[in-house]
């Protein structure tokens, strides 16, 4: 097929209208292809962004995270051979100023929240004040440049889900990797401010645990949960990517969902594509004849307008590539996915090997036809 090279680029810009026509739906449609693939990887085949993630592990009440579990439950977890570190991890929500300003906050174990998120980096004497403030607050850098806050100012929070209002000190602020800054503040204080009637004194919304090594989070998680599987508050305890992952069930079967736009947008560009070269090589039959009779062998012509399609195609999924990865930065930079970290060379293979796919399905009918077509009838056609 090398020494046709020269020829399938003529005839591919022969027609640029047509070739730019064709070029430009092949790389849109792979360019959604990309990003659908991007994010399929990124959902079910991430790889942690720190070490430190692939040992950290969530325990949650089996029936819902709307569900509490009883502060009693941190000394068993804790129990647990290849538990390093338990911190309780529970969702405040409330208003900073107004409705609009969202951004995540917990109440934790402050003693223990940076041993056991090591993927966060502060400086000692800001980890120092907030484990000594009781009501100190941490902040990721994101969420201190995005609202302006300051180290040493006084942030408020009026809360909704717990009837209080918390009125907290920066006292650090610590860099994070991406789409996981946080405010941090003591539960002790938030405990306080509650009733003393009130159940949620006692109660914790998830658990943060850090294993000993990767290897143990898959016996850890199984230990917790045979510890309370009789309990009034069964845990379903799994990685922290998991839990991450464990959100996209109110989307329902999102493999199903991602796998049907992929086969949608493939068999679309297909159908295209298949329709170009069909036009193509009934225009140029006359012209295949002459090759023919010139020596062109049947097989040369069948490479011939395969690599023509081939040609078109993966340059536009070149192009289609360059497209999803500005797209998958733009998503991974507005923080919509939780565990979508860009676009990975695999996704990247997967696209680039569906193009030649699609190139090469396309023309092969039309390439054998014209391979196999009789020579005079050729001559003689006129459409």
């Amino acid at each position: 097929m090398l020494k046709l090279g020269p020829l399938i680029l003529r005839n591919v810009l022969r027609s640029r209208r047509r070739t730019l026509l064709t070029l430009a739906s092949t790389a849109i449609s792979l360019a959604l292809l990309s990003l659908l693939t991007a994010i399929y990887q990124g959902f079910f085949y991430g790889e942690p962004t720190s070490p430190s993630e692939a040992m950290r592990l969530v325990c949650r009440h089996r029936v819902s995270l709307t569900q509490s579990l009883p502060a009693s439950h941190y000394q068993h977890i804790k129990a647990v051979p290849g538990v390093q570190e338990v911190s309780a991890w529970s969702w405040f929500q409330g208003v900073y100023k107004e409705p609009k300003n969202f951004f995540a906050r917990f109440a934790v174990d402050a003693n223990v929240v940076f041993d056991i998120h090591k993927d966060w980096q502060i400086a000692p004497q800001q980890l120092a004040d907030f484990k000594r403030l009781r009501t100190a607050c941490a902040i990721g850098e994101k969420i201190a440049r995005d609202f302006n806050i300051k180290l040493g100012e006084r942030v408020v929070i009026v809360g909704d889900i717990y009837p209080v209002t918390l009125e907290l000190t920066v006292a650090g602020i610590f860099s994070h990797p991406a789409n996981s800054e946080c405010l941090v503040f003591h539960r002790e204080y938030l405990s306080e401010l509650l009733p003393a009637t009130s159940t949620a004194r006692d109660s914790v919304g998830t658990y943060l645990i850090l294993a000993t090594t990767p290897e143990d989070v898959p016996r850890v998680a199984r230990a917790i949960d045979t510890i309370f599987d009789n309990s009034p508050y069964p845990t379903r305890t799994e990685s922290e990517r998991e839990f991450g992952r464990s959100f996209l069930a109110f989307l329902g079967n999102i493999r199903l969902f991602l796998a049907a736009i992929c086969a949608a947008v493939t068999f679309t560009i297909l159908l295209v594509s298949a329709n170009t070269v069909s036009m193509s090589v009934r225009e140029r039959t006359r012209e295949m004849a002459i090759l023919r009779t010139l020596g062109y062998t049947p097989g040369e012509i069948l490479q011939l307008v395969l690599g023509e399609s081939v040609l078109v195609s993966v340059v536009g999924g070149l192009i289609g590539l360059g497209l999803g990865s500005l797209l998958a930065k733009a998503l991974q930079a507005g923080g919509g996915a939780f565990i979508f970290r860009g676009m990975k060379w695999q996704a990247a293979a997967i696209v680039l090997g569906m193009a030649v796919i699609i190139g090469l399905l396309a023309a092969l009918v039309p390439a054998l036809i014209a391979a196999r077509k009789n020579v005079v009838e050729s001559l003689r056609f006129t459409g």
